[in-house]
């Protein structure tokens, strides 16, 4: 049976367009259907899917320019709730069938390795790059996603107590007034997934939380990993292996890193406007950087009010090589360096040993191995000053505004996507396939 597609466009009329959206929608899951998995599609196949998909993007498109504001303010009770990125989205699809790929379409997706995938996560980056766009939505969002997550709340008090929380991707412990967070990842050199996203919030949320605490700190563990063993790794970016094997959730993990603990690590908390004394709820962070940190962990030092970093440490931006966007790197290097060196660091790939002198643009001490407790413990009590806080929210406000944080991920949400599925990533994926143990 053929399936047949009819053209359809959007009025500004909400129910017709809704009916529109929706029918379109079953007609492009009837046709995907009739033509079998991903990897089984012939050429032939394969450009009836990609017409579909453009067909069904474009209409999306149409439809959201016309009512973002109904569709958003309809998820959210006129924005009197507060949902994050998943909670969003889910409610979206049931509020307005069509909008986003279904529940089942996502989750067959992520069952997948990424060459296996139909590509929902565009049909996403296309809902939040609009989301983002708007002034007043993405801000609204934004505030959701720095908000304390409930299992942050639900451990609060054991941390109290304690001092104490393990977690499976990072431990916290508190010592005097500062808390440090190790990365235990340790078996894929502190690589970056979506349980290491979601621990890392929960341990940010619990410094912020914690009224002991003044000062966090961010530091690799001891790895086990062959090459590294007995020795400590800052962060070796995004686990290539997961995205590959199409692990990396889009919302959880590539826009919720973002959005969530690196976003709170830089701006800390959102504020209650209705409280006073009106106090930023946000702290100072050290980052210690051990052997090195590539990618994802270079990111994270962008974000962090001091950065020490071992003599024979390195950093690098391997983004571009491996096909896909550093995250916000490209907004805050040409900030923290200059225009040629970001430039050279994400295009171009060069890695910067911390003693180089452009390693000054990311790090702000170079200390010995054997050294490296001492330093941090000397940053951790100067930056416990009273008035450190309030200078770091001024800073925050003046150097990266959450508007231009806003609109830089309204960008984001939607070319990440794109490159998740461009062909030079997919080459690497299936190269990366052909020689995984089997």
């Amino acid at each position: 049976m053929t399936i047949v597609i009819t053209p359809r466009t959007i009025v500004g009329q909400l129910d017709y367009d809704m009916a529109e959206l929706r029918s379109a929608a079953d007609e492009h899951a009837a046709l995907l259907e009739s033509l079998g998995p991903v990897p089984d599609r012939d050429e032939t196949a394969v450009a009836a899917a990609v017409a579909a998909h453009h067909m069904l993007r474009r209409l999306r498109r149409q439809f959201l320019r016309r009512h973002l504001a109904v569709v958003y303010g309809t998820a959210t009770d006129d924005l009197r709730r507060s949902l994050r990125l998943s909670a969003l989205a889910a409610a979206v699809t049931v509020l307005y069938p069509g909008l986003l790929p279904t529940t089942e379409q996502v989750h067959a997706d992520a069952a997948v390795a990424q060459p296996a995938k139909e590509g929902w996560e565009i049909d996403q980056g296309i809902f939040f790059q609009a989301v983002f766009a708007d002034p007043v939505l993405g801000n609204h969002l934004l505030d959701a996603m720095r908000a304390p997550t409930d299992t942050a709340l639900d451990l609060l008090a054991d941390f109290r107590a304690t001092g104490a929380i393990t977690l499976s991707a990072a431990r916290l412990e508190r010592s005097g007034s500062t808390s440090t967070i190790t990365i235990t990842n340790t078996d894929c050199l502190n690589a970056e997934d979506n349980q290491h996203v979601a621990d890392m919030e929960t341990a940010v949320d619990l410094v912020l939380l914690d009224p002991e605490t003044r000062v966090g700190v961010v530091r690799g563990g001891v790895m086990d990993h062959p090459r590294y063993r007995g020795r400590r790794v800052f962060s070796a970016g995004i686990n290539l292996a997961h995205l590959h094997q199409g692990k990396i959730s889009f919302l959880d993990f590539l826009l919720g890193r973002e959005t969530g603990y690196i976003a709170k690590i830089l701006r800390g908390h959102t504020e209650d406007a209705a409280s006073w004394p009106a106090v930023p709820v946000t702290k100072p962070w050290v980052a210690a950087v051990d052997s090195f940190a590539i990618g994802g962990g270079a990111q994270l030092l962008m974000v962090f009010d001091r950065v020490i970093a071992a003599t024979d440490s390195y950093v690098s931006l391997p983004a571009a090589q491996e096909g896909i966007i550093p995250g916000v790197a490209n907004l805050r290097l040409g900030r923290s360096a200059n225009f040629r060196l970001s430039r050279e660091v994400i295009l171009w790939g060069r890695k910067i040993w911390a003693t180089e002198p452009d390693a000054r643009s990311l790090i702000d001490t170079v200390a010995e191995p054997a050294d490296m407790d001492l330093e941090i413990d000397r940053a951790a009590a100067r930056l416990a000053s009273p008035a450190v806080v309030a200078n770091k929210h001024m800073l925050v406000v003046a150097e990266e505004p959450q508007d231009v944080f806003r609109r830089y991920l309204a960008e984001f949400a939607l070319h990440q996507a794109l490159r998740l599925y461009s062909p030079d990533v997919m080459a690497k994926t299936e190269r990366f396939d052909r020689k995984a143990p089997r």
